[in-house]
Parts: C-alpha cells; sequence; structure tokens
C-alpha cells in the first residue's frame, strides 16, 4: 500500500518547524519531506526525527538565492562550481539525516531564450546532473529532477514527464529519477493514471508527491479522484513514498480526513 510522508515546509505551519516533526508523529506519519534543512544544524534534525520515530525521506539541495527567485541553478550555465558545492552541502545533511533522496532543482529559464540557449541549459543539466548522480552514488543516495507546472513556476526549465524521463536516460546513471508530482503532472498534462501506468513500471521513478488541484489544498480537495491513483499506485507495486506537499486549508491535522479514510480502507 501507498506510504505517506508529511512535507513538513507546507503542513503543520501553525507550529514553528523544529515542532512539526512531534506534530507529525501525532497524526500517524512514519516519514517526512521538506523544501531545506539549511537553516538547522543537522545534529538537532536527527535528534528530532529519532525522538518521534520519524524517517527523513526527502529534501532539497540548495537552490541558489531562494528569496531573490531563484529556483535552482543545475541547468544554469556559468553556475557549475555553485551547483556542485551545493549538492556536496546536500549531501552532507543526507549522510547525517539517512535520507535516500535528494532533488536538484534545475533553474529558471528566460522566456525569450532561443534554441541554441535552451541546448546550452541542457547540456549544463546534463552534465550536473551526471556529476551529481555519481557523487550520491557513493552514499547509496538517488538524486530526483521533478517536472514543475509553469503557472506555479514561471520559466522553470523542465515542465513535461517525457522531458524527465529523456534526460535520466540519457544520463544513464542508475540512481538518477524522477519525482512525479501528480499536482504538478495534472496541470501540465493530466492523463494521471496513464502517466502512472507508463512510467511507474519503468524503474524512473524514485519518488511521489500529491496536492489538490487546482489550489494545492488536500489531496481530495478538487478534481482528483485520489482514492483510485491510490488505487492505482498500489496495483503497479510502487515500494516508495508519496509526499504530502500541500497546504493545508485549516489546519493541518483537521484536514487529514482523506488519509484516515485511506487508512480505514486499507485496514
Amino acid at each position: 500500500m501507498p506510504r505517506f510522508a508529511a512535507n513538513l515546509s507546507m503542513m503543520y505551519t501553525e507550529h514553528d518547524f523544529p515542532d512539526r516533526f512531534a506534530a507529525a508523529s501525532a497524526d500517524g506519519f512514519t516519514a517526512v519531506e521538506y523544501l531545506f534543512p539549511y537553516a538547522y544544524d543537522a545534529t538537532e534534525l536527527r535528534r528530532r526525527l529519532d525522538d518521534h520515530g520519524l524517517r527523513q525521506v526527502l529534501f532539497n539541495a540548495p537552490p541558489g538565492a531562494w528569496e531573490s527567485g531563484e529556483r535552482g541553478t543545475a541547468a544554469l550555465p556559468g553556475r557549475e562550481a555553485e551547483t556542485r558545492s551545493s549538492i556536496d552541502r546536500a549531501l552532507r545533511y543526507a549522510a547525517a539525516l539517512d535520507c535516500p533522496r535528494l532533488h536538484v532543482m534545475a533553474g529558471l529559464v528566460p522566456p525569450d531564450a532561443t534554441p541554441k540557449e535552451r541546448a546550452e541549459h541542457r547540456d549544463t543539466y546534463l552534465a550536473n546532473l551526471g556529476w551529481a548522480a555519481e557523487r550520491a552514488a557513493a552514499q547509496g543516495v538517488d538524486i530526483l529532477i521533478e517536472p514543475i507546472n509553469g503557472r506555479d513556476m514561471p520559466g522553470y526549465f523542465l515542465s513535461r514527464q517525457a522531458e524527465a524521463h529523456e534526460v535520466v536516460q540519457e544520463v544513464g546513471a542508475p540512481n538518477l529519477k524522477v519525482q512525479l508530482d501528480l499536482y504538478h503532472c495534472q496541470i501540465v498534462e493530466g492523463d494521471l493514471t496513464t502517466t502512472l501506468r507508463r512510467d511507474l513500471p519503468s524503474g524512473r521513478v524514485g519518488h511521489l508527491q500529491i496536492a489538490g488541484v487546482p489550489d494545492r489544498h488536500e489531496p481530495d480537495r478538487g478534481e482528483l479522484d485520489v482514492g483510485h491513483l491510490f488505487r492505482v499506485v498500489d496495483d503497479l507495486g510502487f515500494e516508495g513514498w508519496i509526499g504530502c506537499e500541500y497546504v493545508p486549508l485549516a489546519g493541518t491535522s483537521e484536514g487529514l480526513g482523506w488519509l484516515n479514510d485511506y487508512r480505514g480502507d486499507t485496514a
């Protein structure tokens, strides 16, 4: 059955970040993910995980100047040294937190970029991902790339599932995988059942995420039939995690009816 990880960057924001681990555990989560750990000492985060019986299953490598609007550097020519330094930093945190997956963000590309410029971005992306995957393999970590919709993140380099799978296949590293966020995928291309049935058996999907469409609240709010999607994931034998990367509408614990219903159906 699908396993769910609480995203502590979006959920439990009624608590200070260090207290979100306890809140997630109290609601029955056994794993967490979040965007970035770097504002906290790794030993403190590990203590929170251990104290509450939680596993860290995913976080992002440093994305450049996030507060200034940057959304990754891996596909930005001229930023290779920064990108690789950030991945080394992320891997140190991954080792301390026993985290098996890192999401490496590509970055934003100008809307008027020429085909030649886009090709340069792609070449940079492939080279950085190949380097990152080789570096991460030494400690048993998967590097993930995620297609992100252009409504939420205009100009993001990677937006479609086929593009992500092409990148993974071209790099050819067994520990480079796709992070399939069903929220982003529904907005960009839809057809989620077919996408899951096509891509999960490939072995190239390392992590799933879920949120309601179109407003990114609880998964059962909006146009997705999440019960059906979870059954598809279960039928396909996916053994990874589903990250709950959504913004609760009115209190995190109060909005977990969808998860409690699912747990009841599978009990």
